[in-house]
């Protein structure tokens, strides 16, 4: 955080942390860690305590202890996080069950550590949950400059924000091997199919912006989960896909509902068969569909962690068979229609799109 020194000129103050917990030995054991960080820490051993604090200094994360005397963890998270929105939670619980992990998240937590800590991953999911509050919070002051200046610079404004956003997506997609430029590659398909189904340039412009956003939720996903060599337990694949849901919540301030929605529905299958699922078929955004299908190309064509890279013509067939249950039918044959052109229009080895994706499940 920069604040003005006595001469006018911007100096940096250490964010502030607050480690809740009843035990005071935790308490000094994360104190002296996050401390030699350079973060500020401050401690509370109950609820009363923790709401006293935030309402009297700028927290910007609390470590919060799932199980204490009184006022769990888990019932204070949502009043931390409905009066004090801007300020980041980690959930510290000594139950290894993901079940739990997964309701904090879904009830507004950021991250989750487990007990006996391992310092460096409180260290890792500090940085990860502080990361993105200040997304949050530069996204939001955003908003705000672009509702200043939209009558001015409307264009300007939003040519200088979608570059601001693809840095974004290239930024969080270069910490992983798996997937750098993925969404980029993505954004270029769909809005290929976008121009083959004949949507407007309203709609295109939508459809540009929620691929491009489509997995800015992964910030939020464990990495360790995200690139396990092979097969994830139920349990793991719903905290993966919670970056549905996190990433809709982290662009809402600044889009609008269609990109929203975009972001949110881009794993719906068309059958209405996908996890958690409340909408299917054409209910599902037209917008999510074609991301659906671009998102899921690229996917396959890309080395994972848990496989290589499938051949062209295995993805084209891989789309063939998801017809009609994950994918729509329309979408998809526009698709094939686009992929079947190039293929006539090239004699060279496979090259279209400069485009590379993984599994129909995971991506």
């Amino acid at each position: 955080m920069k604040q003005a020194n006595a001469n006018g000129k911007s100096t940096l103050v250490p964010e502030t942390l607050l480690i809740v917990d009843d035990e005071a030995g935790i308490r000094n054991l994360l104190r002296q860690k996050l401390s030699r960080e350079g973060y500020w820490c401050e401690e509370a051993d109950a609820a009363e305590q923790t709401l006293n604090t935030l309402a009297t200094s700028p927290i910007a994360l609390v470590i919060l202890d799932i199980k204490m005397p009184g006022k769990s963890g888990i019932e204070l998270l949502p009043e931390i996080k409905s009066g004090y929105p801007d300020t980041a939670v980690v959930m510290a619980t000594a139950v290894t069950d993901i079940n739990v992990a997964i309701q904090c998240l879904k009830q507004g937590a950021d991250d989750y550590i487990c007990k006996p800590f391992n310092l460096e991953e409180v260290s890792l999911a500090v940085q990860r949950a502080l990361d993105k509050r200040r997304l949050q919070i530069e996204l939001r002051e955003y908003q705000q400059y672009l509702e200043e200046k939209i009558e001015e610079q409307t264009g300007e404004i939003r040519k200088l924000f979608l570059g601001a956003i693809e840095a974004l997506a290239s930024a969080l997609e270069a910490k992983d091997r798996y997937t750098g430029g993925h969404s980029r590659r993505v954004t270029e398909i769909a809005l290929a199919l976008g121009t083959e189904l004949g949507l407007s340039a309203k709609d295109m412009e939508d459809l540009r912006w929620g691929s491009l956003l489509h997995d800015v939720g992964k910030i939020a996903v464990d990495q360790r989960i995200q690139n396990k060599p092979d097969s994830l337990t139920p349990e793991e694949y719903e905290h993966l896909m919670i970056h549905t849901h996190v990433g809709a919540d982290i662009v809402r301030p600044v889009v609008n509902e269609r990109i929203i929605e975009i972001i949110e529905h881009h794993h719906d299958h068309y059958d209405g068969c996908g996890l958690n699922q409340v909408v299917a078929g054409k209910d599902i955004p037209l917008g999510a569909r074609i991301l659906a299908v671009a998102d899921a190309f690229d996917a396959l064509t890309s080395d994972r962690p848990y496989r290589p890279a499938m051949s062209r013509e295995g993805a084209l067939d891989e789309i063939k068979r998801c017809m009609r249950t994950q994918f729509d039918p329309v979408v998809a044959n526009a698709f094939l229609r686009i992929m079947g052109r190039k293929s006539k229009a090239r004699a060279q080895p496979y090259q279209v799109w400069n485009v590379a994706t993984t599994k129909l499940s995971r991506d």
